[in-house]
């Protein structure tokens, strides 16, 4: 009983933690229209947010790790590999963006040599990792639209009273009884 009150808490933050990283993930993605500064502050905050995800879904990694080669799902595989890319990609997002910073690291008084390499690398790896990123949104469909619902739409839905002549569990269990003492009846 116990679990089943935590894990709508879990999934609600774990629906928060990921809202909050895939909004940040498009405004960093969009520096012409956030400006460098808050583009490089995303990026080095977005380290933070990508190991709180990671901690949040530490069991899930442990557990898929022991089993791996043996007795686990394909789609577990799938989602594994799936997010081992992302992982490698972002750290080589972030770093090659602390390389290339024109605003966050001068800021805190380090001056880096500026290289064309750094920067090719920076886009090529963020675009890379949008791809990943609608691979993983896509394999997680349901469950975003199922904790959207639940979460979001549901809570502010408004309830409804059952409309005369629709069939409640109730009411069909009722007219069943009815039937059952009708027929008890005519005979």
């Amino acid at each position: 009983m116990k679990q089943t009150l935590a894990q709508p808490s879990r999934n609600k933050t774990n629906l928060i933690v990921d809202s909050a990283i895939f909004l940040a993930f498009l405004v960093a993605m969009a520096p012409r229209f956030s400006g460098m500064a808050i583009h490089e502050w995303l990026g080095i905050a977005f380290g933070a947010a990508i190991t709180t995800h990671l901690l949040l879904h530490w069991q899930w990694l442990v557990e898929v790790t022991k089993r791996f080669f043996s007795k686990t799902q394909w789609s577990a595989r799938i989602n594994y590999i799936l997010n081992a890319l992302l992982f490698i990609d972002i750290t080589l997002v972030i770093f090659s963006g602390l390389m290339i910073s024109e605003v966050a690291l001068p800021f805190v008084g380090i001056q880096l040599a500026q290289s064309g390499s750094w920067r090719g690398l920076h886009g090529t790896v963020a675009n890379l990792f949008l791809v990943l990123v609608g691979l993983h949104v896509a394999l997680h469909w349901q469950w975003i639209v199922n904790m959207f619902k639940r979460f979001v739409i549901t809570p502010f839905a408004p309830r409804r009273a059952p409309q005369l002549g629709v069939a409640t569990p109730e009411l069909a269990q009722i007219n069943q009884l009815q039937s059952v003492e009708q027929l008890r009846k005519e005979t």
